[in-house]
């Protein structure tokens, strides 16, 4: 009898501890993130602003600007302009991979352009590709074939701003420590309806959380579209072929090098060096490239990461399937409202730090960024339930 009167009673305080503990966690972890990400902040403008050193120090160190091509030739006209716009040298490799289109003709145009200019411009041409990821295969081809002491890398897809090399540059010579810099990547705004702005909200959403993780030392992503590592840091982890096979080639070299230490990972959280990148077409496109990013950090070869990236998902996957049980518990308030006050913090940073890259109108949008600040953990939550399911992706 006493165990029945104590036992119910044990029940409904571990119930209270779930409930209210999972909202507590989520809310606190969010806002960890996001102090973070003021960190990335607080030392970005440290670094932006450095003094003449700094700023004098791209024109002689060696970088060199490292982009894998694949059938881009309908969307690569930006990129190819703005590279050759850029206010501080570099050298530029092409790793064209199989390409099939006009790209070949365009990068032969560039590249006498850029002879032109006194740019140095080397491109690669793969007749053969078989590796598990394609892209990772391409890119070590690129680095193999560098002369820098530095590697940055973006895809044909991108426009990077006329300060991108130096911007970049700038940033990782400030601190001889630091061996790899994340810059932040946009969608571009392209399209009126929601669709295109979930995009670009979707995209800054992610890359708050990589600023984060990385203001708090658990660096394990990025956008390998707006990246710079050191010559340094990638012998230190044992080259680019040492880096474990990945969907998500970008997040396994920054784990890596975090994971081998001697090397700091930073994030830049200003707009000067953001790169913008074309919008997907379609749902399934877009689908099927953030289900790829999601089962990088669901996978990663490297443990911090994997454990990491799949506590955050599942806080979030628990606080959207919590709704459909909230008619028979509606005592289970706590999982849908701690999701609902991360998305608030999240929105918040967005704005704050990089409104000028986000759709701007009247009512309307105001109205898509509410639906989209509601939709965006409901996608996660499908992401990564397709994601444990081994829903396959491809690489265009």
């Amino acid at each position: 009898m006493f165990l029945c009167i104590i036992l119910p009673g044990a029940i409904l305080t571990l119930f209270d501890i779930l409930r209210y503990g999972h909202g507590i966690f989520f809310v606190a972890l969010q806002t960890a993130l996001m102090f973070g990400f003021f960190l990335e902040w607080r030392r970005d403008r440290k670094a932006a602003g450095s003094g003449a050193g700094a700023q004098n120090a791209p024109e002689t160190a060696k970088v060199s600007v490292i982009i894998p091509i694949h059938n881009e030739g309908h969307r690569m006209g930006a990129l190819l302009r703005t590279l050759l716009e850029q206010s501080c040298r570099a050298q530029i490799i092409f790793v064209d991979d199989r390409s099939t289109d006009k790209s070949p003709a365009m990068l032969a145009g560039f590249a006498k352009d850029a002879a032109q200019r006194g740019i140095d411009c080397k491109i690669i041409t793969l007749s053969e590709n078989s590796a598990a990821n394609r892209k990772q295969y391409a890119l070590s081809k690129g680095i193999a074939e560098a002369d820098g002491d530095y590697f940055l890398f973006t895809d044909g897809d991108c426009e990077v701003p006329p300060g991108w090399v130096r911007a970049m540059m700038r940033r990782i010579l400030d601190d001889e420590k630091t061996g790899a810099i994340i810059g932040p990547v946009f969608k571009k705004k392209q399209g009126k309806g929601f669709f295109s702005l979930f995009q670009c909200y979707d995209h800054a959403v992610r890359y708050n959380y990589l600023a984060g993780a990385v203001g708090l030392g658990a660096a394990g992503g990025g956008f390998g579209n707006n990246l710079i590592i050191s010559r340094k840091a990638l012998e230190k982890v044992g080259g680019y072929d040492a880096i474990p096979p990945s969907p998500t080639e970008d997040a396994a070299l920054i784990s890596q090098i975090r994971k081998t230490g001697g090397f700091r990972v930073r994030a830049i959280a200003h707009c000067d060096a953001a790169v913008e990148t074309e919008a997907e077409n379609s749902w399934r496109a877009f689908i099927n490239q953030t289900l790829r990013w999601n089962n990088g950090g669901l996978f990663s070869p490297e443990a911090l990461t994997r454990f990491n990236y799949n506590l955050l998902m599942l806080l979030i996957s628990t606080s959207i399937l919590a709704i459909a049980f909230l008619p028979l518990l509606p005592s289970i308030w706590p999982l849908p409202l701690g999701i609902f006050i991360v998305m608030i913090e999240n929105t918040i940073a967005i704005f704050a730090l990089f409104r000028k890259k986000m759709p701007k109108g009247g009512l309307l949008i105001k109205l898509g960024y509410f639906i989209a600040l509601l939709f965006a953990p409901v996608y996660f939550t499908l992401m990564t339930l397709m994601g444990y399911a081994h829903i396959k992706t491809t690489w265009k």
